[in-house]
């Protein structure tokens, strides 16, 4: 079936289906197959084609977010994604939904979560009510680091919004017991997001966008293990990050 959105972001661009293909660095048939075919490349492929629309490769290509499976691998490292767009979000609301200790996470916005789960709050919420501990970590929206992440990943200003409105999605948030929210300007690594002893790591590569950077799943296996390590990491972070009150937010 072809592919409508393409061909009008190459129209709309005033590119030629050459043009594209020296850009993402494949084969003028291959973008041509892209078009009437409605063939998916593969992500890292449709990252460098989008960027040279301007466009999100999953607007181009909506294919691209269908979630596959983790590989599982060790003990503690349970399974592996190559993109944190592969990982359904059924994972992130599963691994809050049965924490009973402790919720930990560690982002600079993470909206897609609130704009994949809208009950993100609300799950929150019940679940610190029941007991659990909530810690949340958000990027300090003016901060350098911050402002640097977002030049790498080409968004410009855009990054200091995406973390003001994050702020503002869990504003509601900061009356709850049992949760605490705070804002930091540390380089972000990873981000972390931790229900009791499981752990998802998405980790970050320069210049590119978090949705395209591999995700691993980990279990708390023994004392001193690779997940004590990110979790450890979390802590160090907490420490350095400064609290969020109600009239602040």
């Amino acid at each position: 079936m072809r592919n409508e959105r393409l061909a009008a972001a190459l129209v709309e661009k005033g590119l030629r289906q050459q043009d594209l293909a020296e850009a993402a660095r494949v084969d003028p048939k291959t973008v041509e197959r892209w078009v009437s075919l409605g063939r998916i490349p593969h992500r890292k492929t449709a990252a460098r084609a989008a960027e040279a629309l301007g466009a999100d490769p999953f607007a181009l290509w909506p294919g691209l977010g269908q979630p596959r499976s983790g590989r599982a691998v060790s003990a503690e490292l349970l399974a592996l994604w190559e993109c944190r767009a592969d990982v359904p979000v059924s994972m992130y609301a599963e691994l809050f939904a049965q924490a009973r200790e402790r919720i930990d996470i560690l982002v600079y916005a993470g909206l897609f979560l609130h704009e994949s789960f809208p009950r993100l709050n609300e799950l929150l919420a019940e679940r610190a009510e029941n007991g659990c501990t909530v810690r949340m970590l958000l990027g300090q929206a003016d901060h350098p680091r911050v402002r640097d992440r977002g030049a790498e990943e080409r968004f410009g200003h855009g990054i200091e919004s995406r973390c003001r409105l994050a702020l503002l999605h869990s504003r509601p948030l900061l009356a709850v017991p049992n949760i605490s929210v705070r804002t930091h300007g540390t380089v972000l690594y990873n981000s972390l997001y931790r229900g009791d002893d499981h752990l998802l790591v998405n980790s970050h590569l320069w210049g590119v966008n978090a949705y395209a950077a591999p995700v691993w799943h980990l279990r708390r296996h023994a004392p001193g293990g690779l997940f004590d390590a990110y979790a450890g990491s979390f802590a160090e972070v907490w420490r350095a990050a400064a609290p969020v009150s109600e009239e602040q937010s």
